[in-house]
């Protein structure tokens, strides 16, 4: 007994494969961004401001912030639940206004935000295919 699958089938399976693809690998790197902030914290890293104690007052609001979001994020993200998105997008837009808004303040991390609108952009698209293939989603 042969199953055929037809393109539709096959087409949806690859959207949704693909998807999660993308989810379990943002998520692994963003867990490892989150990891670098908390190493950054305690002191660990070799760099002249890089304890808390040291930092100066805007960084001491930021890296905090961001040490907690990015392994959340990045935990939702690897269990493919929503609101890891929904705290990726967050740390993107806190990103944003920290390097685009006060780069005097912050830097410029164009390479950091270049790869979170790829990823996004990825993930929106994959969204999309997703959408068109299955329509809106039911609540049972």
């Amino acid at each position: 007994m042969t199953i055929e699958l037809s393109s539709e089938t096959s087409g949806n399976d690859l959207s949704r494969r693909l998807t999660v693809w993308l989810y379990r690998v943002a998520g692994f790197m963003i867990f490892c961004v989150g990891v670098f902030y908390w190493i950054r914290l305690i002191g660990v890293a070799p760099e002249r401001l890089g304890r808390f104690d040291l930092m100066p007052i805007w960084w001491r609001m930021a890296a905090p912030t961001l040490a907690v979001l990015y392994p959340v994020a990045g935990i939702g993200l690897w269990m493919t639940a929503g609101w890891g998105a929904v705290i990726w997008v967050l740390i993107v837009i806190i990103e944003m206004v920290m390097h685009l808004g006060f780069p005097a303040l912050f830097g410029t991390n164009l390479l950091g935000l270049a790869a979170h609108g790829l990823g996004l952009a990825l993930l929106a698209a994959l969204r999309v295919i997703d959408w068109r293939e299955h329509g809106l989603p039911r609540r049972h």
